[in-house]
């Protein structure tokens, strides 16, 4: 971050004093953090009350370890010198506008590019693979794991400094009008669209709704700048008619209407992807690294943003057949013993479910399938009937045993009992770790996958202790 006087800060804002005057210091705040431990000198603390914890009760260690100020929406439970606190009504909201302000100074005197990703499923792996592809151009910040909300992408945002060539955002979304927030915080250059899948059905109220939200990102995106759409997805090519900027397609089924596309996509053994890219410089192999076919269609999007940006097609192609996981729970294949775990815990929904499930059974190759397979959670209405139709899809991928994390995951494996399917129903991670290390024979490829609030990821992490 850009070094800016705490009273500019605190004007940003709408921060007081606590008897309510402006805030008139002139000493210069250098980062913004909401982890007290984390805390530099210089740093503004945002003290969040949480539900489990209260981030007022360690104001004063922050300004012990040097913190210039601390914001809160509490001064009274933060216990710290007045003259030390910035009042708010709410601390997040606050720290968008900081970070709408640094952006607006920061461009002021540079000029990064700011890279804004959406949709359903793939973003982060997008954005770690554009962090790769792009690091070349000069320093560049993007996000650590899913940093997407509206607390997360502001801290991104707040650590851009003058020196900044890049800026790669995921932007997420599980209400109409999240991305309008987002992206006035941090209004793009570039703006990519992967998919409108079965997520957040529950606050969306349907997958039309989904689609309209993920089209905010495309509206706000200005007349100078480029739109990256997936034109495989009907529903993310219609949003070109919604834009004012200049719009480029990627495709993974090589339609020669997109740009950016792959030919000759073919799948090893170890279920990774390799293709023909094609690029309005030229053609290029392309062998990923990243288990699972559905990742083309993300290093097709990684690829078309970089060719905007003027990297060599060679280098695109070298770098996309270089790159692993970079984030954690993320298809990442490793040893247990004699077995082979596929992590995909960090979230799911009815398309990525479907998805993973066909990259393990490639990966399989006739060895025995356990799937671990936690709840899809936010669906509303449509609950039942995707772990139905969840169950079904069990029974058709040659999973052997599934798991099954949560209530709602009953219904799938009721479904997919009836087809042969050995089934088990764990109400936790725990009970679930505990009896899938009970009945591992060596050989075995287990999936874990499921939404965040189900835990599977806990398992991951307790398997990784053991590996």
């Amino acid at each position: 971050m850009i070094p800016i006087p705490l009273a500019d800060i605190a004007r940003a804002a709408a921060a007081l004093a606590p008897d309510g005057t402006p805030i008139t210091s002139a000493v210069p705040v250098t980062g913004v953090v909401t982890d007290n431990r984390q805390v530099e000198r210089g740093n503004i603390f945002v003290a969040i009350a949480g539900e489990r914890v209260n981030g007022n009760k360690f104001a004063a260690d922050a300004l012990n370890r040097g913190a210039a100020a601390v914001l809160s929406s509490e001064p009274l439970q933060a216990q710290i010198p007045a003259d030390r606190l910035l009042v708010v009504p709410e601390p997040v909201a606050a720290v968008g506008k900081i970070a709408r302000y640094v952006l607006a100074e920061v461009r002021k005197v540079a000029q990064p590019d700011v890279v804004a990703i959406t949709g359903s499923v793939g973003k982060t792996t997008t954005k770690d693979l554009l962090a790769t592809l792009l690091a070349g151009r000069g320093p560049i910040i993007a996000p650590p794991g899913s940093f997407n909300n509206e607390l997360g992408l502001p801290l991104t945002v707040l650590r851009t400094d003058a020196a900044t060539r890049t800026l790669v955002l995921e932007m997420g979304a599980d209400h109409i009008g999240n991305l309008d927030y987002l992206t006035a915080i941090a209004p793009p250059n570039i703006s990519v669209v992967l998919a409108v899948a079965r997520a957040h059905l529950g606050e969306f109220g349907g997958i039309e709704n989904v689609a309209r939200a993920k089209q905010e990102l495309v509206t706000n995106t200005p007349a100078d700048g480029t739109v990256v759409l997936n034109l495989d997805d009907p529903r993310v090519a219609a949003m070109a008619s919604a834009a004012q900027a200049q719009v480029r397609y990627f495709s993974a089924t090589g339609n020669p209407d997109a740009a950016i596309r792959a030919t000759e996509v073919a799948v090893d053994a170890a279920a990774r992807a390799s293709f023909i890219l094609h690029t309005p410089h030229g053609v290029a192999p392309v062998q990923l690294q990243l288990v699972g076919e559905h990742h083309v269609s993300n290093a097709l999007a990684a690829a078309a943003v970089a060719d905007i940006l003027g990297i060599d097609i060679a280098e695109i192609a070298e770098k996309l057949s270089a790159s692993g996981p970079a984030s954690a729970h993320r298809m990442d294949v490793k040893a247990l013993g004699e077995c082979t775990v596929v992590d995909d815990s960090y979230n799911a929904n009815p398309d990525s479910m479907r998805a993973a499930l066909a990259a393990t059974a490639k990966l399989a190759a006739g060895h025995r399938q356990i799937a671990v397979l936690g709840s899809m959670l936010e669906l509303g209405a449509d609950t039942l009937a995707e772990h139905e139709a969840l169950g079904r899809y069990v029974a058709q991928s040659g999973i052997s045993v599934l798991i099954g994390v949560g209530e709602q995951m009953q219904a799938a494996t009721a479904i997919a009992e009836t087809s042969g399917v050995e089934v088990h129903n764990c109400e936790t991670a725990p009970d679930a770790t505990a009896l899938l290390t009970s009945i591992l024979h060596p050989g075995d490829v287990i999936l874990l996958k499921g939404s965040h609030g189900s835990g599977v990821w806990q398992i991951a992490d307790a398997l990784a202790k053991e590996s």
